[in-house]
């Protein structure tokens, strides 16, 4: 192993999280590098409009905030790599980060590799992200103003969205494969009793519809299958957002470090240190209930902090 592959800081993931801590260690002088994975920019690179970032008045597209961000990182000494991390060994420092068939080292590791949408899984989906598909209403509800959208899901998360949609959006309709709900009592009920939410059950969305106008696309509705009967039927609507929840994306360190049953990284409180001294986290990796880009970000800031403080305390 040559010596040239050996960093203070390694950053794992490339969202608001870990471009944040990588601004802060290069600063810091730590030429941390970053290993970009598979979505370099993370979730935002999906999202088209950014509206709630602090500091973008008139908003400023999700793939552009990511790119000024990494050019305010590099600026400052880090270094970004488009490779996929494939394996770690954090049993003994300098820590070991594989990344196929190369190796590097590092003093100290902050995972910021995030959390994924969990999505429906069909090919149209994908066509219309960011064209009347989201995964997520608190970022995008607002451009849904006095529109008809749906909410595919039955846990709490699905009747949080579908609550927040209603500040929006004229009518909001839950999609839900079967009668029975995951959400817990008080959350359904909240929904229940919201007059511009509606239920339809024993519902699968089978396919999203669109048209392409002036060279830009939008979804104009979803075909609905029921799950008993196996009818099906166009259902017109202007948005559909998917709430089946959030993977976090923390199977490369099952085993390793401490995760709760969804496979979140647990930290101690208060701060971004998980159970390996060295090892920080930040970022939707860590956060089941905030996820937005501007909590990651200031984790980010914390983990580079926290870095920073423990390296010099190993001097």
């Amino acid at each position: 192993m040559t010596q040239s592959n050996h960093s203070k800081v390694i950053i794992i993931g490339s969202g608001p999280a870990g471009l944040t801590a990588a601004l802060y260690t290069g600063r810091a002088d730590l030429a941390p590098l970053v290993f970009e994975g598979m979505q370099p920019g993370g979730q935002l690179t999906i999202t088209t409009e950014v509206e709630n970032y602090p500091g973008f008045e008139h908003g400023i597209q999700g793939p552009q905030l990511m790119d000024v961000m990494r050019k305010q990182a590099t600026r400052f000494g880090a270094t970004c790599m488009f490779k996929e991390v494939t394996g770690v060994d954090f049993s003994k420092r300098p820590f070991t980060v594989q990344s196929y068939n190369e190796t590097f080292t590092a003093d100290a590791v902050i995972i910021s590799t995030g959390a994924s949408a969990k999505l429906l899984g069909i090919e149209s989906e994908m066509k219309y992200m960011g064209f009347g598909v989201s995964a997520c209403a608190t970022c995008d509800g607002f451009f849904f103003k006095n529109q008809k959208v749906i909410v595919v899901g039955g846990g709490d998360t699905a009747m949080e969205e579908a609550n927040y949609l209603t500040k929006h959006a004229s009518e909001v309709y839950v999609i839900h494969r079967r009668e029975g709900f995951r959400a817990s009592k008080i959350m359904l009920e909240r929904a229940q009793k919201n007059s511009k939410i509606k239920f339809a059950l024993n519902k699968v969305v089978k396919e999203i519809t669109g048209v392409e106008e002036n060279g830009r696309k939008r979804m104009t509705g979803v075909i609905l299958k029921d799950t008993i009967s196996g009818a099906e039927e166009v259902f017109q609507v202007d948005g559909l957002f998917v709430a089946i929840g959030h993977k976090p994306n923390t199977d490369l360190f099952k085993g390793i470090l401490d995760m709760d049953e969804t496979g979140y990284l647990l930290v101690k409180p208060g701060t971004t240190y998980t159970n390996i001294e060295g090892v920080f986290a930040a970022g939707d990796v860590t956060d089941k209930t905030y996820r937005q880009a501007i909590t990651a970000a200031g984790s980010g800031c914390q983990a580079a902090i926290d870095a920073e403080r423990w390296l010099e305390a190993q001097e």
